[in-house]
């Protein structure tokens, strides 16, 4: 005999009703702000020609790479194998939504990370959270979104951002922990402030592993506006995804070797901030 079923989709069912009848004033605040930012970011990347625009980024690279000539050459060539693939509008798109949910991402990851490294219940708290969030298949992030949000780009950043947070807040909070504490003895015994522990000492100290999270964070921002292109996101993801709905192979993997370009430039800018602010 089977037991009766938990009516568990009518509850979520009602509770979904509940927020977009209290709440639906903010989540069309909400989706108004991000889309204004995506399309601003986008603007701005499409507003200088792209040949200009790569020539910037090979500088960009050279400098945060410490002059690293083969890596800046390689930077403006694969930027331009984008552009001569006919690329380049969609690719700027990814690098605005991916822009965009990095940073919202970050913003709540970093402060997050710093109390959970202050606070053990808060700690305590957030670990199975996070738990949660990281074994969670990364296709159910869209459905919350979709339900709040509809489809477009501002659900795929909602879900890109849930995504995205986990690394970075667990490595910001491993990072501070990890301090030797004989730093913070001496820095308690010249009288130091919290504020200054925190700024002068600990998160210096941390930075190597708090960069870490945040490059965690960007390549996972990659990859999910990819799956968010699913509900509409725009962009390369896009483009794989009518190239696997046709079985054209081409499509895809030109859409696909772009988004590798893109992560990988990214990838090696934010390994290389981190030598950069050690010297300091």
């Amino acid at each position: 005999m089977q037991p009766p079923k938990l009516p568990v989709g009518e509850a979520a069912e009602a509770l979904v009703d509940w927020i977009d009848t209290y709440f639906g004033w903010l989540l069309d605040w909400v989706s108004e702000g991000l889309g204004f930012l995506v399309g601003g970011f986008e603007d701005l990347l499409l507003l200088m020609p792209a040949p200009v625009l790569i020539l910037l980024a090979g500088v960009l690279v050279w400098l945060v790479t410490r002059r690293d000539l083969r890596l800046a050459g390689l930077t403006v060539l694969g930027l331009l194998l984008i552009w001569n693939l006919n690329l380049w509008s969609l690719a700027m798109l990814t690098l605005a939504l991916v822009i965009v949910s990095t940073v919202l991402a970050l913003v709540i990851s970093l402060p997050l990370g710093i109390a959970a490294a202050g606070s053990e219940p808060l700690n305590a708290v957030l670990r199975p959270v996070l738990d949660f969030m990281q074994t969670m298949p990364s296709f159910v992030y869209l459905i919350p979104a979709v339900i709040f949000f509809g489809l477009g780009s501002v659900p795929g950043i909602i879900a890109t951002v849930v995504f995205a947070m986990p690394p970075a807040l667990r490595l910001t909070n491993l990072g501070i922990r990890q301090v030797p504490r004989e730093l913070i003895e001496v820095a308690d015994a010249f009288g130091s402030t919290p504020r200054q522990k925190l700024l002068k000492v600990q998160l210096p100290v941390a930075l190597p592993t708090i960069m870490a999270g945040v490059n965690q964070c960007i390549m996972l921002a990659l990859s999910m506006t990819v799956i968010a292109s699913m509900i509409g996101a725009g962009g390369l993801g896009y483009r794989v995804l009518v190239g696997i709905q046709r079985v054209d192979i081409g499509m895809g993997f030109e859409a696909g070797l772009a988004i590798v370009i893109l992560a990988i430039i990214l990838d090696r800018i934010t390994q290389n901030l981190v030598p950069r602010y050690e010297g300091r």
